[in-house]
């Protein structure tokens, strides 16, 4: 089935470009959510959308899929924390960061923490960008549930988070070295000179002419030995064609550099 009439509205409410997503996971991901809200077809879906605001916002969240932890895959984050220090050597230099698509902020509060452990409190420039404005406010709060920590050790608990009525507030200390910014991976130019991107758990969702747009303008974006790191399902099988060079597992590189 095709949703043109969908495919519209939500290129016009929301700004996203369906086109550039996989067709039959995006498509029943739609069905999904007109079958639970009672639509008929995609008039009577887009007239229940437009009436009822709780639901529009829903389906937004539906779309733009937004699931994220702190140290989401943790042996990769080590990792990552290791290339960091071997590579790009954030004692020595400051780095700019991007997290990409970064949800509910966990990933870039969890980039945070690890530039703080590494480098003593030196603070490091990091962007945490994504689509659903919703999201980025929520980001920006810093309250977490004890599902989003699960995977932080006990100690970075006890240093980096505040507990309240179960809740877990991420500290200011942390909180203000993150800039949230609402971006689009695939209408929106991107900023440069960047010694680490990371974008996981996301692209997986586009096609493959998309995600390859994606890598390119990424690898646009960063600095000569600058790293990418991606996802656990997002392997880049062509990244020589892309012009990156393997630095790990699930990690990236763009030759050049010291």
């Amino acid at each position: 089935m095709e949703f043109s009439k969908i495919d519209n509205f939500v290129l016009k409410e929301y700004g996203l470009d369906l086109k550039a997503y996989k067709s039959k996971q995006l498509i029943r991901r739609i069905e999904s959510f007109m079958g639970r809200v009672g639509a008929k077809d995609e008039e009577d879906f887009i007239y229940i959308l437009k009436k009822d605001s709780a639901i529009n916002k829903k389906f937004k969240d539906h779309l733009t899929i937004n699931v994220s932890e702190f140290f989401r895959n943790k042996e990769m984050f080590l990792e990552l924390q290791r290339k960091i220090k071997d590579i790009l050597k954030p004692e020595v230099n400051t780095l700019k960061i991007w997290s990409a698509a970064c949800s509910n902020g966990a990933e870039p509060y969890t980039l945070a923490i690890i530039m703080d452990r590494l480098t003593l409190g030196k603070k490091h420039e990091i962007l945490a960008t994504d689509i659903d404005t919703t999201i980025l406010e929520a980001a920006k709060k810093g309250i977490y549930t004890k599902n989003d920590i699960k995977n932080v050790d006990k100690d970075l608990i006890e240093k980096y988070f505040k507990v309240e009525n179960e809740n877990y507030i991420i500290n200011d200390n942390i909180k203000q070295r993150v800039k949230f910014k609402k971006h689009d991976l695939i209408l929106d130019s991107y900023e440069s000179n960047f010694d680490l991107i990371v974008c996981r758990n996301v692209v997986i969702y586009f096609t493959q002419e998309t995600k390859d747009k994606i890598y390119k303008k990424f690898f646009e974006a960063m600095k000569p030995g600058a790293l990418l790191f991606v996802g656990a399902t997002e392997s880049i099988f062509n990244y020589r064609e892309l012009g990156f060079e393997k630095a790990g597992t699930f990690i990236y590189q763009k030759p050049g550099g010291k």
